[in-house]
């Protein structure tokens, strides 16, 4: 294989592997949402009824999350990577100091309902009605519906003036990017299901990439 041939083949990669990964991270990520939200009341003032019928569920549910974040950290260095010498310092630093700490946020909440779990097993008397229940709940509706939403506008904010200054997708999706970050960033957090909206961007950013890379594939081997 020639040295072009190659680095055409690298370029044909990496928008690949970014859609795919980007794909992953959505739907693990939209799956874990709703199967929680099914499983469990919305209100951090809840007693946990959910802990006796539905734990397995939202425990099931968690194991996702790991799996998410892996397709997520991929998404981010795949797009870094596609940028390359048109990346812009200011907007990147943006771009990361948002979604890594997305990233972490999303993993403390699980980590806090999976501590949950644990202790409910070990002793339901104790934990159901206590304030270690209601203050662990409460942190994590706040962790996710206050401080993680936030990072995900900053993020898609970000990651659309990217998009508008070097073109890597079409500039129709970085505008309703700009719509969806001003939805999260001015959204209460009492308005359910809210952050949905982050992953179903990604995806749609995910399969707008994809597609371009198969609609490419043929033209360059000709």
């Amino acid at each position: 294989m020639t040295r072009e041939a190659s680095l055409t083949a690298a370029r044909l990669r990496a928008p690949r592997a970014a859609a795919i990964a980007g794909i992953l991270f959505s739907i693990l990520l939209i799956s874990t949402l709703v199967l929680i939200r099914h499983s469990v009341p919305a209100s951090p003032l809840e007693a946990g009824e959910w802990l006796q019928t539905r734990s397995r569920k939202v425990a099931s549910a968690l194991n996702l999350v790991p799996f998410a974040g892996i397709a997520f950290l991929w998404f981010i260095g795949v797009l870094r990577d596609r940028l390359a010498e048109r990346e812009d310092r200011f907007f990147t630093t943006v771009f990361l100091g948002s979604g890594l700490p997305f990233l972490a946020m999303l993993f403390v909440s699980a980590a806090m309902v999976g501590g949950v779990i644990i202790a409910y097993e070990a002793d339901p008397n104790r934990l159901l009605g206590s304030t270690t229940f209601t203050s662990a709940r409460a942190i994590v509706c706040e962790i996710m519906n206050v401080y993680a939403i936030k990072m995900a506008g900053i993020f898609i904010i970000a990651t659309s003036t990217l998009a508008l200054r070097t073109a890597f997708i079409a500039r129709w999706i970085a505008w309703l990017g700009y719509s969806v970050a001003v939805l999260l960033l001015l959204s209460s957090r009492y308005i359910e299901g809210i952050i949905l909206a982050f992953p179903l961007w990604v995806l749609l950013i995910s399969v707008y990439i994809l597609i371009g890379n198969l609609r490419r594939q043929p033209s360059e081997a000709l």
